[in-house]
């Protein structure tokens, strides 16, 4: 099955206005999150469904996840649920977890301290500072740090599956020139820079190489010595494969059934794009980072016009190395995570000082994650992140039939819509589905995550793109199933 929703659960929550709340007390708050989880669409004229994490955790076949709560610019609470593993310990706030791709966020923090340092150059060309390989670009053109980290850069590959234990796992420049052991294609620039936004685990990785080619260290230390301890994200490390001694108490990842994925966690020699082994309170450190450099507090990481640029919006609503959306009184800024068998979520407001990280330990963790934040948007009064209402149409028999068949998205992989009744059902995860309603003729969602399926019926197939919010993949129609 594709990995797309796998990211795109946690890439891209869609923000939405809601009345603020009144405050409780800390444990009433505790007690408000683990029983206010609510889906991110409910249908018009239906009440949102209350949920538990203890109920979600199960229906979803998440053995663990870890929580921290930021308030007023501090750890409020943290709070581990469930198991690292069949037998192994309890989840506590000190369990590491495969970030994922929130490792990006981290890393932009790093590549930003290099700028402010005089090392790296934001809008010069990077091929000027990369030694041997180079990024292959269009003539004429050439690519900058900026575009590379608000994913403006049309570099390729989106992302990366990882190294199963026991497979021989490819050096950086081999994963950069889509060489053997590498399981991905090269990275290259194969629109023209600046004039799109692509999310790209490719370019990332090249951030990797550049700074450890300005730097002359390995990136791994860079990353410790200019963000992780400044910030006291000390349990936090860029490690892959993590040792074997911490490995006995991390979490260990989970396919979507709940089965533990063969061999243990995969290693991510993509440091950048995919590489921290890090806790939900660690995330928050780095958020609180962000947020007093953007505040123009004294000794932070960065200084105040290069935290403003950092989060300040541009296309698809990416500033450098984070996802910001505006709202009238406060900017929450935001990264998720995805590694196979890992689910990660981390938000907060540059205002208010509030946010949350959610970290999970399997497949179907984004959802949970969603979840998890929104009812801590709800228990802490937060102006955005809440459930929306759609309003759902009849399917026509004759649709119906159309859109029944699996389908094929470019370099992602596939899903499946088959019959459910008089309706339908998509399975957007391997043995996952789920309702598919109709909000229009040519539009389809579900309730699970704000994902839009915006469907095109030309012939000789059908094709369409999902979006959901910065995102936007196509599809086309593969073969047909039988209803």
């Amino acid at each position: 099955m594709s990995t797309l929703i796998r990211v795109a659960y946690i890439m891209a929550l869609l923000p939405l206005p809601a009345a603020a709340q009144q405050a409780l007390p800390t444990p009433s708050k505790i007690a408000a999150v683990e029983r206010g989880l609510t889906p991110a669409v409910v249908l018009s004229g239906m009440p949102a469904p209350r949920r538990t994490i203890e109920a979600e955790m199960r229906r979803l076949n998440v053995p663990g996840v870890s929580v921290a709560v930021l308030h007023g610019g501090v750890v409020d609470w943290s709070k581990g649920y469930g198991v690292t593993r069949a037998g192994g310990t309890p989840i506590t706030p000190v369990t590491l977890f495969q970030a994922g791709s929130i490792s990006k966020a981290i890393t932009a923090l790093a590549a930003l301290r290099l700028v402010q340092q005089q090392r790296l150059t934001l809008d010069g060309d990077v091929n000027v500072q990369l030694r041997g390989w180079k990024l292959p670009t269009p003539p004429g053109e050439h690519v900058t740090l900026r575009e590379l980290l608000s994913h403006t850069a049309g570099t390729t590959v989106h992302g990366f599956p990882g190294y199963a234990s026991g497979v021989v796992v490819p050096s950086v420049d081999d994963v950069l020139a889509g060489r053997v052991p590498a399981n991905t294609k090269p990275v290259v620039v194969d629109t023209k820079p600046g004039t799109i936004w692509r999310y790209s685990g490719g370019g990332y990785t090249v951030i990797q190489k550049l700074i450890g080619d300005v730097t002359g260290r390995p990136f791994a230390h860079v990353l410790r010595d200019e963000v992780l301890h400044p910030a006291g994200m000390m349990r936090s490390i860029f490690a892959q494969p993590l040792d074997a001694v911490s490995l006995t108490t991390a979490a260990w990842p989970h396919d979507g059934a709940g089965k533990p994925v063969p061999g243990g966690p995969h290693t991510y020699p993509e440091l950048a794009a995919a590489g921290l082994w890090s806790t939900p309170t660690d995330l928050l450190r780095y958020a609180i980072a962000v947020r007093d450099s953007a505040r123009g507090k004294k000794h932070t990481i960065l200084e105040q016009p290069v935290a403003t640029e950092m989060l300040t919006p541009g296309k698809g609503g990416w500033g450098l190395g984070l996802e910001v959306h505006p709202t009238p009184a406060d900017r929450a800024f935001a990264h998720g995570g995805s590694n196979e068998g890992y689910e990660n979520f981390l938000v907060a407001y540059t205002g208010s000082g509030d946010g949350v990280a959610v970290m999970t330990n399997g497949a179907q963790g984004g959802e949970l994650g969603s979840e998890i934040t929104r009812s801590v948007a709800a228990a802490y009064g937060w102006p955005s992140y809440h459930s929306i209402e759609r309003a759902s149409i009849p399917i026509p028999a004759a649709t119906r039939a159309q859109l029944i068949g699996d389908y094929a998205i470019p370099e992602l992989g596939s899903f499946s819509i088959t019959g459910d009744g008089s309706g339908l059902a998509i399975s957007l995860k391997e043995g996952v589905s789920e309702p598919l309603y109709a909000s229009a003729p040519d539009t389809y969602f579900i309730l699970s995550t704000d994902l839009l399926l915006r469907v095109g019926r030309r012939e000789p197939k059908i094709t369409g793109q999902f979006v959901m919010g910065s995102f936007e993949w196509p599809f086309a129609k593969d073969t047909d199933i039988k209803p």
